[in-house]
């Protein structure tokens, strides 16, 4: 994501909305859910940021990773860059818009990565940057743990050609858009650079979320926020990395959540550690992370990694933990190298792969996904499993908009990570802070202790 947006969110001019629309029962999808779905009676997604796969699993036995020989021009210091180890806790990453990622895909060369992320150095040497690093198991054991456990998904994609916005926008509701005006959901336009809301223009997303057909199909959910919501613009608390930045916070600027009256489902992630402990989790969970937590450059990858731990710790160690599946990933690139061409499904999408795994009692122990995947997937599954295939489409959900696509129709089929018949697996109960090479040595805890301040993070 482009952190720098944030303290240019005052710029959206989009208005606020939440006029009744005429309303029809959606009708269901052509494909059937998969047998055995319905054990599944919680999916959980927890989204991370700004990782590769390959900057994190570019070295996983049996996943397609780093190739041999790969070295990545470098314009400004001459010569190329191979990619190599990198321990470090805190990453700088790079530049990751639109413009920057068709510029790392270079028409399929994957060859850009270093060349964008010099362009802060403005020309002059030296210039170093760590796009061209990787991680290795030591330094995120739980992380491989997971994936060696659980399902590792090695081509999932970000749903949008672009950064965290439009991602989270895809998210929860398969696109990302503008609106003229926001009351009339037939006037947004499919973009990449979708203006986020603002204290002046609240809810500027006019379009449909899946909350219109979890609440018409009467399936519960909800949307936790780490350590609560920053008000649209930042304010205080943001400069030290505390609270939901708007632009991963993106339910309370969608029209029709107002219109259903469910923003009540936007809750502290205290809510959700309560409710997994007593086993009332909703059917569908959505947890984002605070700056601090989120594993974006520079924030510590150590206590990103404690974060998510502790949150899958809290739902294996609870009651809905038998019926449960965890889709855990990043939401963009975060500048860092990949060699995995991304495919096109349309004009949006799909941008670069991100690390993805299946976490569930059901999911195929050890299993390595080769299949094409992404948010829309979730989607997918969540449609198949509580909502009899109904799918987010204009012709069909009751509530018109001109999305292009319905991205859930050609999304990949996640439910081929699990096996229904099998003895379900265990909690993988992990410490989540466990020994690591990251380097310098996380504090106790995994906290953080670096400078969280928007304005110094040096997105572009």
């Amino acid at each position: 994501m482009n952190l720098r947006l944030l303290l240019a969110a005052g710029a959206a001019t989009a208005l606020a909305a939440g006029a009744a629309i005429a309303f029809s029962l959606p009708s269901s999808g052509a494909t059937a859910a998969p047998k055995g779905i319905h054990e599944i009676k919680h999916v959980i997604v927890i989204l991370q940021e700004n990782r590769s796969f390959d900057s994190y699993f570019g070295t996983y036995p049996g996943a397609d990773g780093i190739p041999n020989g790969t070295c990545v021009p470098d314009p400004l210091n001459g010569g190329c860059i191979k990619p190599y180890v990198d321990h470090a806790n805190s990453n700088a990453g790079g530049p990751h818009t639109n413009p920057n990622s068709v510029a790392d895909v270079d028409s399929g060369k994957m060859n850009g990565f270093v060349g964008q992320a010099e362009l802060k150095c403005k020309g002059k040497t030296p210039c170093k940057t760590d796009v061209m690093g990787y991680h290795v198991a030591s330094d995120i054991p739980n992380y491989w743990a997971y994936a060696k456990h659980f399902v590792l998904d090695d081509h999932f994609f970000e749903s949008d050609d672009s950064w965290s916005l439009p991602a989270h926008l895809y998210m929860v509701s398969a696109w990302s858009a503008d609106c003229s005006d926001p009351q009339n959901p037939m006037t947004c336009v499919s973009t990449t650079m979708p203006k986020n809301r603002t204290k002046a223009h609240p809810r500027p997303f006019g379009w449909t979320d899946l909350t219109w057909l979890m609440h018409t199909y009467h399936v519960s959910w909800g949307y936790y926020l780490d350590h609560g919501a920053q008000p649209p613009g930042g304010g205080p608390g943001s400069a030290k990395g505390v609270g939901v930045p708007a632009i991963w916070n993106p339910l309370p600027g969608f029209t029709d959540v107002k219109q259903d009256k469910q923003e009540s489902n936007i809750k502290n992630l205290s809510a959700f550690m309560t409710e997994a402990s007593k086993g009332t989790l909703p059917q569908v969970s959505w947890i984002v992370p605070d700056p601090a937590d989120s594993e974006h450059p520079p924030a510590l990858i150590s206590t990103g990694q404690a974060y998510v731990t502790r949150i899958i710790n809290a739902v294996m160690s609870g009651p809905d933990w038998k019926s449960s599946a965890i889709f855990l990933a990043w939401d963009d690139w975060g500048g860092f190298y990949d060699n995995v061409v991304p495919p096109t499904v349309d004009a949006l999408g799909y941008g670069m792969r991100v690390p993805a795994m299946v976490i569930s009692p059901y999911a195929r122990r050890g299993h390595i996904d080769h299949g094409t995947l992404s948010s829309d997937s979730w989607l997918r599954f969540i449609e198949d499993d509580f909502m009899a295939s109904a799918r987010l489409n204009p012709k069909t959900d009751g509530r018109p908009d001109p999305r292009p696509d319905v991205r859930e129709a050609l999304a990949g089929d996640i439910s081929r990570d699990f096996n229904f018949n099998q003895k379900p697996l265990p909690p993988l109960i992990l410490n989540p802070c466990p020994a690591t090479t990251l380097t310098p040595k996380p504090a106790a805890g995994c906290t953080s202790n670096i400078n969280l301040d928007f304005s110094s993070w040096g997105d572009s």
